[in-house]
């Protein structure tokens, strides 16, 4: 190591007089029983996530002393601090509003603390690319640890697992094909283990993404949160944490454009969630790259969907484990990806993922020709109602909907869409667009995960199972339906969106990648005129936020962290 400060003797506290800063920090430091054999030796300092309102995060503790293990036998001290926790079902108006203030948290304790490295704890959906953010920003030498999907659960014939089948059992109880009483025996089976949702949403994507980065081996992505193999994973990431100390690789220097196009074309391949975008557009942003729409959209139509997992498919990530997970998937990606980028460790990714004498399962892993599809999971659409872009996930949509002209029926926000949609004298038919505006980053509700709007109830009774909808707003990873998301500029800034109305007429193509409002100029200037933003919130995050947030392309980060290009 070099001879600058290491361990305890790093950040020192200023009182004016650095000696007596680390003398008083070594008095402290000792009233917790450490001996002085222990003080001297590096510090790995590891980010504790766990929170009594994160079920996802019930196994940190565990995960976390299996970690400090790691770091004791490789010669190291662990520290763990603790960190915002984000759970999306804990949290109003919802978690991503709070996934800046978990990074802007997380960069202040690995930059301002003593210690030499450090692992990530996280998981639950926002908690993994907030933990990635800070990393590169902190740009302190760091380990992913996230604490893997949960098992699914045997239920009369089926299984279930959270959180594609409570969609799928909350949309046939709307429809009245299932009774109160059912819904309330699925209730208790959705969610059975610890981890994270056991299908290919949010949280799994971006545990796939990490690891194709180099952040974390490629078997920590898929493993499952009660199996031994992960309390060994997190063994190791410790172990992992000591060697970057000796070793030093900056998160910085994973994050080439190549290593992005990788973890892009990992997404599709996977069928993956849409909100993966936002997330790596975030992360690309804090490395000074970016996220183009439009090369995601040139790399979806030369990138299969290769595995058949929910929601997209019918396997669930314990499946995709036990098929050969990542390093199978990898290999059968091998030609399209740029196998020179590093991991932590400094291997490339052809050394990764091997020879190609693995095991592979053909019913959950797809071989390039006999794909779940030709084409990547992603689209991306432009046009007079999305001059910046939208998101359509064709992987789970209904192809008959891809070319469609219709009249729309809005929705301002969610408070109207919650009072409106199921009201029997709702004008509306199974060829209209559903729209909700009033969603997005800068919105009061924070670009919650809205953009699965319900069926209207009277349709649903009816039979209908998907219609287009549109928003602003995001989707979790585990919905599944014709939804165009993350429309940029949103409403709340005075994009195109704010200016439909019900009765407007919109065209959606997903083979000219275009998104229309059919109105003429003349009638949007006079709307434009008449349009007023919403008033700014007065103190605190929100005000923040409503200052610096940007628009989905972006990431919806905070344009003050963002690094320069």
């Amino acid at each position: 190591m070099s001879d600058k400060p290491h361990g305890l003797g790093r950040n020192a506290s200023n009182y004016g007089d650095p000696a007596f800063a680390l003398y008083l920090r070594r008095s402290f430091a000792k009233s917790m029983g450490y001996s002085q054999a222990m003080l001297d030796k590096p510090v790995v300092g590891i980010a504790d996530t766990a929170s009594d309102y994160n079920n996802c995060h019930r196994t940190v503790p565990e995960l976390i002393e299996a970690v400090k293990r790691g770091v004791l036998a490789a010669g190291g001290l662990p520290l763990a601090f603790p960190t915002v926790s984000l759970c999306e079902p804990s949290l109003s108006p919802c978690s991503m509003h709070y996934r800046n203030l978990m990074a802007l948290d997380t960069e202040a304790m690995l930059a301002n603390q003593p210690m030499d490295a450090a692992v990530l704890v996280g998981g639950c959906d926002k908690t993994v690319p907030a933990q990635l953010m800070a990393a590169i920003s902190a740009n302190v030498p760091s380990v992913m640890l996230v604490v893997g999907p949960m098992l699914a659960q045997a239920f009369e014939g089926e299984r279930l697992s959270a959180c594609t089948d409570c969609r799928r059992y909350w949309a046939r109880y709307r429809a009245g094909e299932v009774s109160e009483e059912k819904i309330g025996q699925v209730e208790g089976k959705l969610a059975t283990t610890a981890g994270t949702c056991g299908v290919m949403g949010t949280a799994s994507t971006m545990a796939c993404i990490a690891a194709t980065l180099g952040f974390m081996p490629l078997e920590a992505a898929s493993a499952p949160a009660v199996h031994a193999d992960r309390l060994r994973i997190a063994e190791e990431a410790g172990a992992q944490a000591v060697r970057l100390i000796r070793n030093p690789l900056p998160p910085l220097s994973l994050m080439t454009q190549g290593n992005l196009d990788n973890a892009v074309r990992v997404l599709l391949a996977l069928g993956g969630s849409t909100n993966a975008v936002v997330h790596l557009a975030a992360i690309a942003g804090r490395a000074g790259l970016a996220l183009d729409l439009k090369r995601l959209d040139a790399l979806s139509e030369e990138t299969p969907v290769l595995v058949d997992l929910k929601p997209t498919g019918e396997g669930y990530m314990e499946d995709f484990h036990a098929a050969g997970g990542m390093r199978a998937l990898l290999w059968e990606l091998r030609d399209l990806l740029d196998l020179s980028a590093k991991d932590l460790d400094g291997r490339s990714l052809a050394e990764r993922i091997g020879d190609g004498s693995h095991y592979v399962d053909r019913r959950i892993i797809r071989a390039r020709g006999e794909p779940v599809s030709p084409v990547g999971g992603l689209v991306a659409l432009f046009g007079s109602l999305a001059p910046e872009g939208a998101i359509l996930k064709r992987s789970a949509a209904t192809p008959a909907l891809f070319e469609t002209e219709a009249r729309c029926i809005v929705f301002d926000g969610l408070a109207d869409l919650s009072a409106r949609i199921d009201d029997p004298d709702l004008d509306v038919t199974p060829q209209d667009i559903l729209v909700l505006k009033g969603a997005g980053p800068r919105s009061p509700a924070g670009m919650p995960e809205a953009g699965y709007l319900p069926i209207p109830k009277k349709l649903a009774r009816q039979g209908v199972k998907d219609m287009v909808r549109m928003s602003d707003c995001r989707m979790s990873g585990t919905a599944f339906g014709t939804i165009v998301l993350h429309i940029a500029p949103e409403a709340a800034v005075g994009g195109p969106l704010a200016l439909v109305e019900t009765g407007d007429r919109i065209r959606l193509s997903v083979k000219e990648r275009r998104l229309d409002l059919l109105v003429e100029e003349a009638t949007l200037a006079a709307r434009r005129a008449a349009w007023k933003p919403a008033p700014a919130p007065k103190r605190g995050w929100d005000r923040l936020v409503h200052e610096q947030v940007t628009q989905a392309p972006l990431g919806a980060d905070l344009a003050f962290l963002r690094a320069a290009p």
